[in-house]
Parts: structure tokens; C-alpha cells; sequence
């Protein structure tokens, strides 16, 4: 039964081999080798029958099935049995051979069968292919390629039938005509020739040991002399060169003395090739093969030969090669190779061929030179042992070519002469030198790249390769140990090889840590037998400062520091154990940080106190001397490196600071100030903190050598006017100038503060004044320099900090002190606002800073107009644009506002009240609220630091209350959302220190953290988002919190500063106000009923003066939120608006109307407000006998406007409707009775001027505004269409006029009647309450609307006709004739009503239906329900694939909804994870993971799942969409691959079989595709 339906399988995959979709053939193939993997020998048949039988099946199809059948045997073959593999060699071996010509894919299959067999069935495999060698006949080409693949598959059984193949094929080696013939043949002689080589190289493995070479040589040289004096002469190139491969091997099995006699004409006969040809690999490979050959018999033939041979590869290895070109690099490799074999044959005439072309000057002889001679340095070691001078010698002209590409060479071939003992000769260290010169090469001189295929990559220039190769020969080639040490040293010093410490650093560590492990002896550097090598000193000068720039040169730093540690016992035998223990932890510090994180100043500072330890270690005066006349010497090393040069400075001021002779100091400080570069920045600031650093310990020298150098003549002369333009510029004396105040500063931030005081006016102040005022005959000169006022600035902001940091500031009297703060004041303001350049404003501000607390003190308005200075100064700067030194920019802005920052700080400590802190916010709030976002983002800055220095400082020793806090929170807070992210993290910093400044002071503790106001901080977050929408609920959330901890009395406050926040610059902050505000009032609007008219009044107002899209909504909002609370009172404020209403007015009455309940007050209180007063009032006319005026009353009319403003929002229509009978009776006899009726005069005269823009447009009219807001009840309630009949009929006009309003209410009423009939019992019960009115004109309204109702069936409909009949006769006798005709003319009118209709909804789809169905259906129904989900698993997943969308997305959401219900986790989120609705589907991974877990132990409560399923999938075969066909063999081949073997009673292989069968057929590819990849699973259960 299995092997029937294997076969059954096979068969059917195999009558699908013909579709003509290269697709779906693919997956036939596949599926035929997924059923091979598992049972070869059946498949393997089925496949052998298929082809027998099929005869006439044409070749592309046969070789699809010849394929599948080699995969299978390869992996397969052992699993055989002899009958098998024999009736496949013969199928093999007659497809092979069935047609005469050569058909590539077909033949090329049948051989890759063959050659498969023959791994496991050689024998036979062999038998057949020599049957198919007739004598006497030329040999199908296809058995040709088959026995050439087998000889190199399996050598060992192919090479002991070799004699006999031999023996077929050359006697007809000269009836091969065609050229594919004989390139089979080469090819066949090539892979003989190689098999043989192998099986002779391994005869210790070989099943027959003593086959001999002899065995083949005969019959290799006949075939030979066939290719070579025949073939090899074709012009056919493809013929010469598989000619020539085959050569190769070939000559190895020819006859020693044979070989000897041919090489005269087989060399020269292959080089020629190398003109023929352009792809010389093949020529090149040959010919390798070729002189091992020749070597390996001793041929006397080469010599003559040599001079052709080396020319020839020598141009093969000149030739440029591309890396993207594998052949060519390849035949570079084989033409090297070439030249290892001739350098051990005849190492002499080899260089003496090579090294005279090292002088040449074109690069590509000189490279591909260069390139040969490293090869057989490595190669040829041996033979060139004695040779190391000359070859030594000859590289004297290469070392001094520029050229990149000569210099890589180069150094590669000092590479291989260093592991091979040429360094070691004389000569070597020029070597030595030239590499690490090459080191030293600064990226910026490396040549550009040729282009992005070229080698000449950052990794392998000239530079990146130097480096490698000292390192790799310091540390792995131990013979060139005493050659580098201590020779490297002397590189260490010179300028020129800066570049490259660090590799020097590396490999001289590694050296001296070898030295070491051998012993002390042999560490310690004699210094008298090695006089070129730097002293001690020196070096400790040179390693020390290049590690203060640690990243420079690929990290020179660490190595430059390990070395220093490692050499300790050369520098001083003291430091051993301090240096041992330090270094490691600078090293640490380092690997702490990276470039752009260490903290340069502290890094410095941490070397110098290294300096300082070891000067203190070795306390010998001699010692510290002499280390100072180094580094002194070493300063013109540094003039490019400013940085270093700086730390240089420190360096020497340390060192000078140690020694304990004031001649040598005092003599260093003089030639310092004598050599010092002045016109460099970096080095006046070098020298003066050299200078300061010194003056630590010796204060009153360094004053007197700086008093000394101003008497000297070298700077006198300089200063004259006379002199002025003699010797120096005048801009060169301003520099020196610099420096010199420099220097006093630094003196007086350094030396002990105690003494300093005793200096600082008498000789400090006096001479740094004295440099930057200049006297020219008696006048006082100020100079112009900027450089020379940074310098002043700098230089007086340290004095100023070592005065307030001295511990007797507070006793001392600083007379200077005024004149010094207007001194700053005078450089703040003549700063320029347009660019921020030099740090002038920093310094002068840090120097009031510290001013501040020495004594005199100045007055508040003194120092107000410092605080405006400063503000002015720095708030108003420009935004610096983006360039190349923005980094510098941005840190000089950052240090500038920091030092304004102290300085408001250091003035605020003076008064810490909420007065102070109120003073400094008022000089603050103008740059809070400007338009330009720069400014508001550094005013929010300050302000947040002030506000967190105020708090971290609060002092409350009585509760008091505080009192600005609204102001200060509705300052800060709409800031939150301000348009620069920035500034919203300091506003909410600002209201989070302001909310706790107020639990300060309601007497909580300082460290107390309030719950609801640390929310604060978990906000900040969501200000930095770029979606509004988040931004201002972030904003909201802050507003929640500000409620909850604001005092009441603060309200009121907080919510008027926040209405004047809504006409802000910026809307963004505008915008926030507005949502703040209405949080206060959603949180306290409770506590603020007396002040809503004072808020209804202020947000009017703000309406008119501020524009901006959000205020109008937030606005209303606001109303809406306190009408919620205070309903009346917000009512009875807007209605004190006058009229005509505005149109922000207006909008606010509309957003009563948002929602239901409060709109229903709203209507009610407009109502009643509307019935409160007489509709109008009776004025005498003048004249007698006139009739009088009847004129509006205010109330009633402003109502009457409100309601129609609020009917306006379709919002209001569910509260319409509650009220809709007492709305429609109120404003149909509010109709009636303004008839006629007048405006009041001034509203007269306001409609004559014509309204403003800002007002209604709407006609203030009495009667014409009541009947407009009847109407609009109409539409509100759903009564359309009674509005439209109106509109049609003119019914509104006529309500309007005295004569037509008896016809419009009767128009009214018909079409009430018609369009509105149920709605009438109610109104009619109100109208009842009303038919006594006392206005005669509401009487006849109302008679008129009951009259006309008797003239429609809705009477009898809805039970009317008594109530009607009843209010008619009680109208009988009306006073008013109108109200009694109006009352006969209603009994006259008995007429018919009209129907309504009704509407129907639809049902929702059956699929989302039953996905919602999985929410219900729990307790008793779920098991059977359950069971109804398993049976529309497969529909449901099926149909995903459906050709609607919306189809499939109902399947989508109805899986997502059963995933919970089918008791496996794993389904359900699997479902959850690929069917979220939006997210593309794979639907064969998802199918594949679904029935992963159908198949799991957790669905073993569904015994017969997997049948129930298949059974849905065969029906789904049949399927009219092409996608759901497709899928079901899909599903199915993952339900089979899946499936257990318990569950194979379950499976109907026939059927599936057959429904595949017929899939197979189906015209869409696809289906195709999935029913071959289907059959193939179905392997499993087979």
C-alpha cells in the first residue's frame, strides 16, 4: 500500500514536469526531490519508469526529471541497491547518447547522474562508459565530459581504468574535426592528467599502490603531440585555451626525456598565448605546471629559455590589476608562481633580471618589480640568503619615490626582508627609518582615492599599512629585537615623525617589556655607546605632553603613557613604584571617556598633578633643572600644536614651581617672556598660566621678573612713540600688552590668596591698568585692540575671584570696586548684539559676579541697571547660524549665560523674599513674552535657575503667605507649549519650583516631595513631542496639577494673568493658555460664582482684541465649563451683551449648546427670561390723535437673539427636542406679539449706521428675529421638512407682516399637520395654557394654527378632535372678531391627515457577525459554539485570500476574535500578531505557524481536527477565486507537514491526491505552484 502511493505521488508530480511556467516546473522538482529525501529508491524508479515510457518527451523536461534525480543521488546514492543503481546507468547511459548533438542542460544532467552513481557504483558505472568507447569510432561528447567530472569525483576509482580509456580514445584523436570535439577531448586529457597526479601523490590511500607514472607517459605523449603541434595552432581561442590547460598537467606525466626535447618549442609555443589572449590566467596556470615539471626532471633546456620566460611574466605582473576582476588576480598569483619555481632554479640571472628594473622610474615596472622580488624573499628564502645586499642596495631608489602605490610596495617587501633577516644587515636601519617615516604620513597627505573599486582604501594606504607592518615586526619577528631596541627611541623627539608616536609607542612598549622578562641588564639603556638617542629627559618632555591631546594620532595618549611607565627605570630609579601604581589610573580615566566626553581641563589637570608627584618623588633640584631646560627646549617642537604647546607652558610652571633655585627660575621666566610667540593667542594664554602656575610658589619673583622684563630695553623700546614703528608693529606691542595682563591674572587666580590681597591694588590692579591705558604726551589713550580688552576682562575676572575667595574678603575694603563694575558695564554694552564672538560679556559678567558680596556695597539702582545691562545683552543676541565652528559657538553662549546666571543668583542671595524674586522675574518677564523665540527660550532658562537656586535657599521661619504666586504660575506655565522645545522644559521647571516654593511656604520641609506635583516631572516628556496633540494634553495634565495645589486666593489672579497670556506671540504658548485656562475652571470653576461676570467680561474683551483661530473655541469652551457650574449667572452675564451681538458674542451663546443637559438649562433660562418682561412697551406719540409706537423691551429681545444663536449649533437638537413644545408655543406667540413692534432707538440708530464687522449680520428686527429662531427650532428637532414647506409656500414671510401673519400661522399649522403630526399633542397641550392671553394678537396666532389642524386627518390619527374641538368653542366668545371667525372657520375645516414612515437598518455582515458572536457565547453554548469555530477555521483562513478586501478583513477580525475561545495561547497570539488590521499578511508564514499550533498537545481536545480541516480544504479546491485555491493546497501541505503520525487514519491520501491531480491542471501558475508543493509534503503520511 506505501509504495503504491509513493508511486501514485511520483507519478503525479511527474506528469506535471511539462508545465510550461518555469515556476511551477521548479517546485515539480522540488516536491520530487522532498519525496527522494525521504524514499530514494522509489522516487528514483518511479522517475527511471517515467522516462522509459515517456520516449518522445522532449529534452528540457526530461533533463527537469534527470535533476531531480541527481539531487536525490547525491545526498542519496548509498541508500541503493545494485538492481537500481544498474537499470539507472543504463537509463543514464542511453539518455546520454540518444542524440548525437551536444544538448547542454540535458546531457549535463544525465552526466551529473552518472558521475553521482559513480561515487558508490564505480564498477558499474565504468563498464557502461567504456561499452559507449567503440574502437575505431569518435566517442559522444557527452561521455567525454561524463568521464572527465568522474576522474575528478573519484580519482582513486576512475585512474586504474585509465590504460584502458587511453587506449580508446587516442587512436581517434585525429578524427576529431569539430572544435567542441576536441575541447571535450582537452578537457577529458585535463582532468586524466589531474586524477592521475592525485592518485600518484596519495598511492598510501590508493586501492592499487603500484600504478606507476610509466603507466600513462606513452599514451600522454601521443595525446600531447596531438594537442600541441595540431590543436594548439587553432584559431578558435576557446580550443587554444582549454589546449593549454590541459598542457599543464599533462606535462607531468610526459617522459623525462621526452619533456626535455619538447621544452625548446612548448615554452616559447605558450608564451606566444599571452598575445593572443587577453584572459592569461589559463596561459599562466600551464605554464606553472609546465616549469615544475621541467624543474622536477632537472631540464638543462630552461636556461636558454630564461631570459623569454622572466620578460614575459614580468609583463603579466606590471599589468594593473582590479580587485573586481578574480581572474586577473588570479593569473598574478600564477605568474608569482611561476617565478618561485625559476628564483630556486636560477636565483642569480632572477635578480639580476629584477634589480636593475628598481631604478626604473615607471610606476608599473617598479611596483610589479617590487611585488616579484617580496614574493621570492618569502618564497625562495634559501636561495636568496646570500644575496641580502645586493637586494639590500638596489632599494635605494625606490625609498625615495613619492609615489603611493611604489610606497605600499615598498613597504611590503621591508615586511618580508624583516622576517627573513635583511634588517639585521647594513643598510637595514634606512629600512627601519623609511617605515616609520611612512608611519608619520598625516592623513591629510594621503593621495585620493582612484576611485571606489581601487585598492588605494583608508585601510590599506601607504600610512594604515606602515603601521601594521612595524607593529607585526616589533612583536612577532623576535629576531628583530636588538635591532629596534633601543634604536626606535631616537624617533620619538623629531617633528617630523609626530605623526607616528603612537605605533612607535606600541612597539617600543612591546620591546621593553621583552627586555624586561630577559632581565635588567638588558633593559637599562647605556647611554655613552648609543649618543644619537634622546636623554631621559627628553624623552619624559615628549611623552608627557603628547598625552595631553590623548586622541590625537589613533590614540596616542594611552600608549604614549604605558610607555613612559614601562621605561621608568631609564628615567629615574625612584619612580618605579609611584608610576606603577598612577599611571593605571590615568589609563582608567581615560578608558572612561571617549574624545568627545573628556574633560580636557580636568585631564590636563590630572597630568600635572603627575608631574607634580614626581617632581616631589625625586626632590633633586639638578634633576627638576635639568627637566625644565628640556622642556623649555621642546617648546619650538609645538608652535602648529597650540593645545599641546599650552600644556607645555603648564609643564614648565610646575616644574619651575618644584625648583628650589630662584636664579634658575627667575632666568627661565625672562627667556620665556623674551621667545614667547605674542602674536599667537594660545600662547599668551600658555605662558600666563605658566606664570600663574609658578607663581604658586614663587609669588614674589614671577611679580618682580614681569616688573623686570617692562624696565627691560627689549620691551621699552617697543612701547615709545617715537619707536613705534622700529623694531614692532603696534598691533605686536598690543599683544604683548595681553600677555602681560595675562600673566597678573593668572598670578593672582593661582598664588595663595592671603598674600595676594596684600598686592592686588598696589601692584596688581596697577599694572594691568597701566598696559591697557596708554599715555601719549600726558593723554590717556584707551586702546582699540579687542584682543587686549578680552585680555583686560579675563585678567580682572580672576582677580576679582581670588579677592572673594580669600578667607579675609569680608574685612577687606576694596576701594577699586565701583570703578571696576562700570569698567565691565562699559565692555558689556559696547559688545555688538549681532554675534556673540568673544567671551568679553562672560568675563565682565563673572567679575560683577564676584563683586557682588565685597565691600563698599553699591545701591539697588545701581545694580538694577546692571541687571538691565546684562539681560540687554544677552537675551538680545542673535542666533548664531550653523557653520564649522558651531561647537565653539554653542559652548561660549552656554558659558555666557551661565555667568549671567550667577550673577542674577549672587544679586537675588542679597534679597531672598518673594519681593526679590519678584524684582528679578519683572526685569525677566519682557524677554519671557517676546516674539522671538531665542530670547524667550534663554529669559525661561535664567528664570528656571533663579527659581531653583530661590528654592534650594528658602529660609521660612514664620508661614506667610505667597502672595505673587498666580502672577508667577500664569507667567511661566502657558510656556509649556511654547514653539521652541527647549523652552517648554524650563517653563515646566519654572512651575514645578513654583509649586513647591508654595508648599514651602505653607511650612512643609524642604525635602518633602508632594505626589502631585512630582507628576510634573513625568510630564516633561511629552513636551517634547512634535504632535500637538500630545503637547496640549500634556499641557491640560500640568493645568490639573496647578489646580490642585493653587490657594484659592490665587486664583483669581492666576486665571486673569492666563487671559492676558491669550494674546501671546507665539500661538503655540496662546494655545496652551487657553487649554489651562479651562482645566482651572473644570477643577475650580465651583469657587468662582461672584466672579463670572467679571470673567464673561474679560474673555469678550479678549475675543475682540486678540486674533487667532484657537481662541474662538477655547473661549467658548471656557463658557461652556462655567455655565456647567454657574448656569444662571453665565446666562444672565452674556446676556447683559449689548445688542446687535457680536459675533464672538454669539459663538459664545453657541457653546451652551454643546451638550445635552446644560443646553436644556440654557433653553429653559432663555425662556423664562424671554417671558419675564412685556414683549414691548407703548410710547405716546407727540402729536395727538396718533396711534402709539410699540416699542421692544430689551430682556425679552436679547433672549429671543440668544436662542436663536444657540438653536445654530446642531449640537442642541436633543435638548430641542425636550423642550420642542414649549419652544415652538413660546416663540410662535412671541411671533404674534412683536408684529409691528419697533426697535429701541439706539438700536434703531445702530441699524441705520449699518453694523461693524465684528457685529451679527443678523436682522435685529423683532418679529423677523422671533420667526428666525422658530425656524431654527424646526430644523433642530428634525422638522425639515415643515421649515422647507414654509420656505416654499413663503409661509415666514407672511408670519412676519400684520396682514399676512393669520396666513402664515395657518401655513404653519398645515404643515405641522402634514410633516410633523405626532409631535402636535404636546404642542397643542401648551398652546392651551395660552389661548387666554391677554395680547389679542397671540389669540388669534393660536386660533388660526388649531383652525387649520381641523383641516387635516391628523385630528382623527392621533385622537386630536375633541381637544381641538373643545379649545375652538371656549374661543367662541373672544372679544376678538378675528378669534371668532378663525373659530367657525376651523369647525368648517374637517379634512384628512397623512401618514408617516418608517424606516429599517441593515443587519451586519455574516462574517463579523460571527466574530462578535465569540463575545457572547460562554457558559452551556460554548462548547458547541466552540465546535462551530473549529469548523470555520479552515473557510475563515482559506478566505483571507479572498479577492474582496472587505471580505477578508472580516476574516481577519472574525480569527482575531475566536483566538481567545481556542484554549492555546500560542494560536491566539499568533493570531494576534500577523492579523492586526492595517498590517500586511504573510500568508504562508502564518499559515505555517497556524498549523504549527493546531497540531500542538493543546488541540488534543479536538481529536478529528485535522480531518475536518483536510475535508474543507478538498472542497475549497474547487474554489472560482483564484487566491483561495491556491491556498487550500497551501494549508493543506502545512496541515500534512505538521501533522502526527496518530493522526494519519484522519488522512485520505486518494483523495487529496487526486483533488492535487486536477489543481495541477489549473490554469492560474499559482495554484499550480502550490499543488506540486503540496504533493510533495504529502510524502509523509505515504
Amino acid at each position: 500500500m506505501t509504495e503504491s502511493y509513493m508511486k501514485k505521488l511520483s507519478s503525479t508530480l511527474l506528469d506535471a514536469i511539462t508545465d510550461k511556467d518555469p515556476l511551477v516546473q521548479e517546485q515539480v522538482c522540488s516536491a520530487l526531490c522532498s519525496l527522494g529525501e525521504v524514499r530514494p529508491v522509489e522516487m528514483l524508479r518511479t522517475c527511471e519508469e517515467y522516462l522509459r515510457q515517456h520516449d518522445k518527451l522532449a529534452h528540457p523536461y526530461r533533463a527537469a526529471v534527470l535533476r531531480a534525480m541527481e539531487r536525490v543521488l547525491s545526498s542519496r546514492a548509498s541508500e541503493l541497491d545494485k538492481d537500481t543503481a544498474s537499470t539507472i546507468i543504463l537509463l543514464a547511459s542511453s539518455e546520454m547518447t540518444r542524440m548525437k548533438d551536444l544538448v547542454g542542460d540535458w546531457q549535463q544532467a544525465v552526466s551529473g547522474v552518472l558521475v553521482a552513481l559513480g561515487r558508490q557504483f564505480i564498477s558499474k558505472v565504468m563498464e557502461e562508459l567504456l561499452h559507449r568507447l567503440q574502437p575505431g569510432a569518435l566517442p559522444h561528447c557527452a561521455v567525454l565530459h561524463t568521464l572527465a567530472s568522474l576522474s575528478v569525483a573519484n580519482a582513486f576509482g576512475v585512474v586504474p581504468f585509465l590504460p584502458s580509456i587511453l587506449s580508446s580514445l587516442l587512436p581517434v584523436l585525429g578524427m576529431a574535426k569539430q572544435d567542441t570535439v576536441r575541447m571535450a577531448f582537452c578537457s577529458a586529457l585535463q582532468r586524466f592528467s589531474e586524477g592521475a597526479l592525485e592518485y600518484l601523490a596519495n598511492l598510501d590511500r590508493a586501492p592499487d599502490p603500484t600504478v606507476r607514472k610509466d603507466a600513462f607517459t606513452t599514451d600522454i605523449f601521443s595525446a600531447y603531440d596531438v594537442l600541441f603541434h595540431h590543436w594548439l595552432q587553432s584559431r578558435e581561442a576557446k580550443l587554444r585555451l582549454a589546449v593549454v590547460e590541459a598542457l599543464g598537467p599533462m606535462s607531468h606525466l610526459l617522459p623525462s626525456e621526452r619533456l626535455e626535447e619538447q621544452l625548446p618549442k612548448l615554452l616559447p609555443g605558450i608564451l606566444a598565448l599571452y598575445k593572443k589572449h587577453s584572459e592569461t590566467f589559463y596561459v599562466s596556470k600551464s605554464l606553472g605546471q609546465i616549469l615544475e615539471a621541467a624543474v622536477s626532471v632537472g631540464s638543462r633546456t630552461l636556461d636558454t629559455q630564461l631570459d623569454a620566460l622572466l620578460a614575459a611574466l614580468h609583463s603579466q605582473i606590471c599589468v594593473p590589476v582590479e580587485s573586481s576582476s578574480p581572474l586577473a588576480m588570479s593569473n598574478q598569483k600564477e605568474a608569482l608562481r611561476c617565478f618561485t619555481v625559476l628564483a630556486c632554479n636560477s636565483p642569480d640571472r632572477l635578480l639580476a633580471f629584477l634589480l636593475p628594473r628598481l631604478d626604473t622610474n615607471n610606476e608599473r615596472t617598479r611596483v610589479g618589480t617590487l611585488q616579484v622580488v617580496r614574493h621570492v624573499i618569502n618564497s625562495a628564502a634559501a636561495q636568496m640568503e646570500d644575496k641580502k645586499p645586493f637586494i639590500l642596495s638596489s632599494m635605494r631608489l625606490p625609498l625615495l619615490d613619492t609615489n603611493s602605490k611604489v610606497k605600499r610596495a615598498v613597504v611590503q617587501v621591508i615586511s618580508a626582508m624583516a622576517h627573513h633577516g635583511y634588517l639585521e644587515q647594513p643598510g637595514g636601519e634606512a629600512m627601519i627609518e623609511y617605515i616609520v617615516q611612512q608611519c608619520a604620513l598625516p592623513p591629510e597627505q594621503e593621495p585620493e582615492k582612484p576611485g571606489p573599486s581601487s585598492k588605494d582604501s583608508k585601510a590599506d594606504s601607504v600610512r594604515a599599512i606602515s603601521v601594521r607592518t612595524l607593529y607585526l615586526v616589533s612583536t612577532t619577528v623576535d629576531r628583530m629585537n636588538h635591532v629596534l631596541w633601543p634604536y626606535l627611541l631616537q624617533f620619538l623627539i623629531p617633528v617630523r615623525f609626530t605623526g607616528a608616536l603612537t605605533p612607535l609607542c606600541r612597539s617600543l612598549m612591546h620591546l621593553a617589556q621583552k627586555r624586561q622578562e630577559a632581565g635588567a641588564d638588558t633593559f637599562l639603556i647605556q647611554y655613552d655607546t648609543h649618543a644619537s638617542l634622546p636623554s631621559p629627559y627628553a624623552v619624559t618632555a615628549r611623552l608627557l605632553v603628547v598625552s595631553s591631546s590623548p586622541y590625537l594620532g589613533d590614540g596616542r595618549g594611552v600608549v604614549a603613557l604605558r610607555l613612559l611607565s614601562v621605561l621608568h627605570p631609564n628615567i629615574h630609579p625612584l619612580l618605579g613604584q609611584h608610576w606603577e601604581t598612577t599611571v593605571p589610573l590615568l589609563l582608567g580615566y581615560l578608558d572612561e571617556h571617549m574624545e568627545e566626553t573628556l574633560p580636557q581641563e580636568e585631564w590636563e589637570e590630572r597630568l600635572l598633578m603627575f608631574l607634580r608627584d614626581t617632581l616631589a618623588i625625586v626632590s633633586d633640584n639638578v634633576w627638576i633643572c635639568q627637566l625644565s631646560l628640556e622642556l623649555c627646549r621642546q617648546l619650538p617642537c609645538y608652535d602648529g600644536a597650540p593645545q599641546e604647546k599650552n600644556f607645555l607652558y603648564k609643564c614648565i610652571g610646575t616644574t619651575l614651581g618644584a625648583a628650589s633655585s630662584k636664579e634658575v627660575v627667575r632666568k627661565h621666566l625672562q627667556e620665556l617672556l623674551e621667545t614667547a610667540r605674542y602674536q599667537e593667542e594660545a600662547e599668551r594664554e600658555g605662558l600666563a598660566c605658566c606664570f600663574g602656575i609658578c607663581a604658586i610658589s614663587h609669588l614674589e619673583d614671577t611679580l618682580a621678573q614681569l616688573e623686570d622684563f617692562v624696565r627691560s630695553e627689549v620691551f621699552r623700546k617697543s612701547i615709545g612713540i617715537l619707536n613705534i614703528f622700529k623694531d614692532r608693529s603696534e598691533n605686536e606691542v598690543e599683544k604683548v600688552k595681553s600677555a602681560l595682563i595675562l600673566c597678573y591674572g593668572h598670578v593672582a587666580a593661582r598664588a595663595p590668596c592671603e598674600l595676594v590681597l596684600a598686592k592686588v591694588e598696589s601692584d596688581i590692579l596697577r599694572n594691568v591698568f597701566q598696559h591697557f591705558n596708554t599715555k601719549v604726551l600726558g593723554v590717556k589713550i584707551e586702546t582699540k585692540d579687542p584682543a587686549l580688552k578680552l585680555c583686560l576682562v579675563q585678567s580682572v575676572c580672576m582677580i576679582s575671584h581670588a579677592i572673594c575667595s580669600s578667607t579675609q574678603a569680608g574685612s577687606f575694603h576694596f576701594s577699586r570696586k565701583a570703578e571696576l563694575v562700570a569698567q565691565m558695564m562699559e565692555f558689556i554694552r559696547a559688545e555688538p548684539l549681532d554675534s556673540l564672538r568673544t567671551p568679553i560679556r562672560k568675563k565682565a559678567m563673572l567679575t560683577c559676579t564676584y563683586l557682588v558680596s565685597v565691600e563698599p556695597a553699591l545701591d539697588k539702582q545701581a545694580w538694577a541697571d546692571v541687571i538691565r545691562g546684562c539681560l540687554h545683552s544677552v537675551m538680545a543676541l542673535l542666533p548664531e547660524p550653523k557653520g564649522e565652528d558651531g561647537g565653539c559657538q554653542e559652548s561660549l553662549y552656554l558659558d555666557t549665560l551661565h555667568a549671567l546666571e550667577d550673577l542674577l543668583t549672587s544679586l537675588l542671595q542679597q534679597n531672598m523674599t518673594p519681593q526679590g524674586l519678584q524684582m528679578m522675574i519683572e526685569h525677566l518677564s519682557p524677554w519671557i513674552k517676546s516674539p522671538r523665540g531665542h530670547e524667550r527660550a534663554r529669559a525661561l532658562g535664567v528664570s528656571a535657575h533663579l527659581l531653583r537656586y530661590f528654592l534650594e535657599h528658602l529660609r521660612v521661619s514664620a508661614l506667610v503667605p505667597f502672595h505673587n504666586l498666580g502672577l508667577l504660575v500664569g507667567l511661566f506655565s502657558p510656556r509649556c507649549a511654547d514653539l521652541w522645545p527647549a523652552t517648554r522644559q524650563e517653563a515646566m521647571d519654572c512651575v514645578h519650583s513654583l509649586l513647591y516654593l508654595q508648599l514651602g511656604y505653607e511650612g512643609f520641609s524642604q525635602d518633602y516631595r508632594d505626589d502631585v506635583v512630582e507628576r510634573l516631572l513625568s510630564l516633561k516628556d511629552g513636551l517634547v513631542h512634535p504632535d500637538p496633540a500630545i503637547l496640549f494634553h500634556t499641557c491640560h495634565s500640568v493645568g490639573q496639577i496647578i489646580a490642585r495645589r493653587l490657594p484659592p486666593d490665587q486664583l483669581i489672579s492666576l486665571l486673569l494673568t492666563m487671559f492676558e497670556g491669550l494674546g501671546d506671540h507665539d500661538q503655540n504658548c496662546s494655545r496652551a493658555a487657553t487649554v489651562m485656562i479651562n482645566c482651572l475652571l473644570q477643577e475650580r470653576g465651583g469657587a468662582l460664582q461672584e466672579k463670572v461676570p467679571e470673567i464673561v467680561s474679560v474673555l469678550r474683551s479678549k475675543l475682540q482684541e486678540v486674533q487667532g483661530e484657537h481662541i474662538l473655541p477655547a473661549a467658548q469652551h471656557s463658557i461652556y465649563l462655567l455655565a456647567t457650574q454657574h448656569c444662571a449667572a453665565v446666562v444672565s452675564s452674556l446676556l447683559g451683551s449689548p445688542l446687535p451681538l457680536d459675533s464672538h458674542t454669539c459663538m459664545l451663546w453657541r457653546a451652551l449648546a454643546a451638550e445635552p443637559h446644560l443646553a436644556t438649562q440654557v433653553l429653559g433660562l432663555l425662556l423664562e427670561m424671554m417671558n419675564r418682561d412685556v414683549p414691548f412697551k407703548e410710547s405716546r406719540a407727540f402729536l395727538l390723535g396718533r396711534t402709539p409706537d410699540r416699542v421692544a423691551t430689551l430682556l425679552p429681545l436679547s433672549a429671543s437673539c440668544a436662542l436663536f444663536e444657540v438653536m445654530s449649533t446642531p449640537a442642541v437638537g436633543p435638548a430641542v427636542l425636550e423642550l420642542y413644545p414649549q419652544l415652538f408655543v413660546a416663540l410662535l406667540l412671541r411671533v404674534s406679539c412683536t408684529v409691528g413692534v419697533q426697535l429701541p432707538r439706539n438700536l434703531q440708530a445702530l441699524e441705520r449706521r449699518g453694523a461693524s464687522p465684528a457685529l451679527a449680520t443678523r436682522n435685529l428686527e423683532p418679529c423677523s428675529s422671533a420667526v428666525d429662531t422658530l425656524r431654527a427650532v424646526l430644523l433642530r428637532s428634525g422638522s425639515e421638512d415643515v421649515a422647507q414647506r414654509m420656505d416654499q409656500e413663503g409661509g415666514w414671510e407672511l408670519l412676519r407682516t400684520s396682514a399676512g401673519h393669520e396666513e402664515g400661522a395657518t401655513r404653519l399649522a398645515r404643515a405641522m399637520a402634514e410633516h410633523a403630526g405626532p409631535r402636535l399633542p404636546l404642542v397643542l397641550k401648551a398652546l392651551a395654557c395660552t389661548q387666554s392671553s391677554v395680547y389679542e394678537v397671540q389669540r388669534v396666532t393660536t386660533t388660526a394654527f388649531l383652525a387649520e389642524l381641523l383641516n387635516s386627518n391628523v385630528a382623527n390619527d392621533l385622537m386630536l378632535l375633541d381637544s381641538l374641538l373643545e379649545s375652538l368653542a371656549a374661543r367662541q366668545k373672544d372679544t376678538c372678531a378675528s378669534v371668532r371667525r378663525l373659530v367657525l372657520r376651523g369647525l368648517a375645516n374637517l379634512a384628512s391627515g397623512s401618514p408617516d414612515k418608517e424606516k429599517t437598518e441593515f443587519r451586519t455582515a455574516s462574517i463579523r457577525l460571527f466574530g462578535h458572536l465569540n463575545k457572547v457565547c460562554h457558559g452551556d453554548c460554548e462548547d458547541i459554539f466552540l465546535d462551530q469555530v473549529m469548523g470555520g477555521m479552515a473557510p475563515l483562513l482559506l478566505h483571507l485570500q479572498d479577492p474582496q478586501t472587505t471580505v477578508a478583513s472580516a476574516c481577519r477580525f472574525a480569527l482575531l476574535m475566536c483566538g481567545p475561545n481556542l484554549a492555546c495561547e500560542e494560536l491566539s497570539a499568533a493570531f494576534q500578531k500577523h492579523l492586526q488590521e492595517g498590517r500586511a499578511l504573510h500568508f504562508g508564514e502564518f499559515l505555517n505557524t497556524t498549523c504549527k499550533h493546531l497540531a500542538s498537545p493543546q488541540m488534543q481536545h479536538f481529536p478529528d481536527l485535522l480531518g475536518r480541516l483536510l475535508s474543507t480544504c478538498l472542497f475549497y479546491c474547487k474554489s472560482s477565486w483564484e487566491g483561495v485555491r491556491a491556498a487550500a493546497p497551501l494549508l493543506t501541505g502545512f496541515l500534512v507537514l505538521h501533522a502526527e503520525p496518530r493522526q494519519q487514519p484522519q488522512v485520505d491520501l486518494d483523495q487529496l491526491i487526486s483533488a492535487f491531480q486536477i489543481l495541477l491542471k489549473d490554469p492560474a501558475p499559482e495554484v499550480r505552484t502550490r499543488a506540486a508543493e503540496a504533493l510533495g509534503r504529502l510524502v509523509k503520511l505515504a
